[in-house]
């Protein structure tokens, strides 16, 4: 090989090699710059943190007494602008934690130690890349003493306070298109009152008269006892369902109208309602499930805002569980990507419920999915007076968070946020309120013909 040659090879060696120490020494200094995101949800039920990173992050965790602090060690990793931002993302009104120190403790470690309010039980575990997350480390804050939810029911509610409040001159949009009153639906616990409606929606209550008649359910039937409701808004936290082209997140939309439907509910005599999320949190499906039995409801109401592929797919649309498969290719994928919602809001699989999974799976459920099934289509025939149907009739498929053995459940699919004009009117508070009162129509017209039994005692997981 001529001289100039090896004189180019050497060079070419050399460069690369000081490139490659280069390389190592960059890693790591800056092994901190794989915490891409931090996140901290605060709720009553838990409070969940979220280390993101482009990596698996390795770690350990212990307690330490007097007082109550949680440590979390992060190895491999140093400190970045993210971390040093994360005691600020704590909040005072956070009910488990009451500070945080984040600090290097040996090389590559950094310590995180949570100054705790409260004694608590933790729960740390990884997660796979889904939805738009990279690798996420996740501690979820759990209080040794779970909260009760039936003292929902008991405790002063902000909500329904407002709902006294005065009430302020009509929008806009409410002058262009007012809401349906809650007067026009029959009110609890008569059994046979028909409102006063328009042609179209008359002609469609005189049809559903000739039908076939229910039968009565064989049992007591009680017609002054409370009513309790669940409604579960769909997504939040870590999960955010899906997203307008106008930025509208699925999971502000559900909760908003959870909560106007809520003070409607509350203002009903006989009936009462209990969220399932208050706030913008994550909940595992089945627990949504589980809660609500803890709620002892009596229904269950579940709201979307859907997406589709095709920005001109429009309408509402409610679903109920089917043991058989879904009714419809489209409503296989829907139930599909709700039921993916374990997986972006993140859930550790090694500590779900073993019972409670036996339970959603073994016990028949035809009588709940027949009850379902009458409630869906009320819902169904008041949502058609506020916006047009996608479906004129209650699909069904395998939704996971419709699995309670014992509450008739249904999931209402809003409107299509993934289309423009759609999205708009679920930013409107105006079109929120009206979907909300439809919602409460259709379920108070389920209960004048469904009356609630007898309360039983069962076991709740």
């Amino acid at each position: 090989m001529p001289g100039a040659a090896r004189a180019a090879l050497r060079t070419f060696l050399y460069v690369y090699l000081i490139a490659f120490l280069v390389a190592l020494g960059l890693r790591s200094a800056f092994g901190a710059e794989l915490i891409v995101s931090s996140r901290v949800w605060p709720a009553q039920d838990y409070t969940r943190v979220t280390f993101e990173s482009a990596r698996v992050l390795r770690y350990q965790h212990f307690f330490v007494k007097d007082p109550e602090r949680l440590v979390l060690d992060l190895e491999g990793v140093d400190i970045n602008e993210e971390l040093k931002g994360l005691p600020a993302k704590v909040g005072a009104n956070d009910p488990y934690i009451q500070a945080v120190r984040v600090a290097r403790n040996r090389p590559n470690v950094v310590r995180i130690v949570f100054d705790l309010k409260t004694e608590v039980k933790p729960s740390v575990f990884p997660l796979a890349p889904a939805g738009e997350y990279k690798h996420r480390l996740v501690l979820d804050i759990y209080p040794v003493k779970p909260p009760d939810p039936l003292l929902a029911l008991l405790q002063p509610d902000p909500i329904r306070e407002m709902s006294q409040a005065p009430m302020q001159p009509p929008t806009i949009a409410e002058k262009r298109d007012p809401p349906v009153m809650v007067s026009e639906v029959p009110a609890l616990p008569v059994v046979k009152l028909e409102p006063s409606l328009p042609p179209p929606a008359q002609e469609r209550r005189e049809a559903e008269k000739t039908k076939a008649k229910v039968p009565e359910r064989p049992a007591v039937v009680v017609k002054d006892r409370l009513v309790i409701v669940a409604i579960d808004a769909g997504h939040g936290g870590e999960d955010p369902g899906a997203k307008g082209r106008l930025g509208t997140r699925e999971k502000e939309v559900t909760l908003a109208i959870a909560k106007r439907l809520k003070v409607l509910m509350d203002k009903e005599p006989n009936m009462r309602a209990v969220l399932v999320r208050d706030g913008d949190y994550f909940i595992p499906l089945a627990q949504r499930v589980s809660k609500s039995r803890r709620m002892q409801a009596d229904l269950f109401v579940s709201i979307h805002a859907d997406a589709w592929v095709r920005p001109d797919a429009r309408g509402s649309s409610v679903f109920a569980l089917s043991e058989r498969g879904a009714t419809t290719a489209a409503a296989r994928l829907l139930a599909q990507k709700e039921n993916e919602s374990d997986a972006i809001g993140g859930v550790n699989l090694a500590a779900q419920d073993p019972v409670l999974a036996r339970t959603l799976l073994d016990l028949s459920l035809t009588a709940t999915i027949n009850d379902s099934l009458k409630l869906g289509k009320a819902v169904l025939g008041e949502l058609g007076d506020v916006n047009t149907l996608h479906k004129n009739s209650v699909e069904q498929a395998g939704f996971a968070v419709l699995k309670a053995p014992d509450i008739p459940s249904i999931l209402v699919e809003t409107a299509f946020i993934s289309n423009p004009d759609e999205e708009k009117r679920l930013k409107d508070g105006a079109y929120q309120e009206r979907i909300a009162v439809a919602i409460l129509g259709g379920v108070k017209r389920y209960l004048s013909q469904n009356p609630p039994l007898s309360r039983a005692k069962v076991a709740v997981n």
